[in-house]
């Protein structure tokens, strides 16, 4: 089992703690990543492009000319895709771009994201995060305190208002509860910031 050392919110080490083989400790699979990231960014998009076809433009109610005799060629509609300001072909519809891998590759995913932090040293373990009310500038003293000087996800156990407000402001920074750890913001930032009891219900759920 993994052994990391276990901080408070001075950046002092108090312990150390044992994180479970099973989440934590596995080999990441880099292609299992790979999947899982793009499954992410596809629900992320919009999926709200459109173009409109002949039907839905306006004008072009009755035919341009007859039929025959005109030597011109035989036309139904000016708003037929031929004809400037005319339909589209084939164009854009609303769509969702979202997809789902199975199961057991989506916790394998997780588990290799956890993992790789750990493997890189990116994983600080805290053994309690609460704040008496949202302080932006006492949340940033806090990262200060355990050297975090660029991108990182905090994750505590269950969500916390003062912590969610106090780093929503934060540029550099991002805040989860443990049921909402996910694999693109796992690896979307430098620092894994996670609390001992957040640490242990990943490893409920996941292992």
């Amino acid at each position: 089992m993994p052994k990391v050392a276990l901080y408070n919110i001075s950046g002092k080490q108090v312990g150390e703690v044992e994180l479970a083989d099973t989440v934590f400790g596995v080999e990441p699979n880099t292609h299992v990543l790979h999947d899982a990231v793009l499954m992410q960014r596809a629900s992320l998009r919009a999926g709200t492009h459109k173009t409109k076809g002949r039907s839905e433009v306006r004008g072009g109610g009755r035919k341009p000319w007859k039929q025959k005799g005109t030597g011109r060629a035989r036309q139904g509609s000016i708003r037929a895709p031929q004809w400037k300001g005319g339909g589209v072909v084939f164009g854009p519809t609303p769509r969702t771009y979202a997809y789902k891998l199975p199961k057991k590759v989506r916790r394998l995913a997780i588990k290799s994201a956890l993992s790789s932090k750990v493997i890189d040293n990116e994983i600080i373990v805290l053994d309690e995060l609460a704040l008496a009310q949202p302080k932006t500038k006492e949340f940033a003293s806090i990262l200060n305190n355990l050297n975090v000087e660029r991108k990182a996800l905090v994750v505590t156990a269950e969500y916390d208002d003062n912590v969610a407000l106090s780093v929503r402001n934060l540029p550099n920074a991002k805040f989860v509860a443990a049921d909402g750890i996910n694999v693109l913001d796992v690896l979307g930032y430098d620092k894994l910031i996670i609390t001992k009891d957040a640490a242990k219900k990943v490893e409920e759920v996941f292992a």
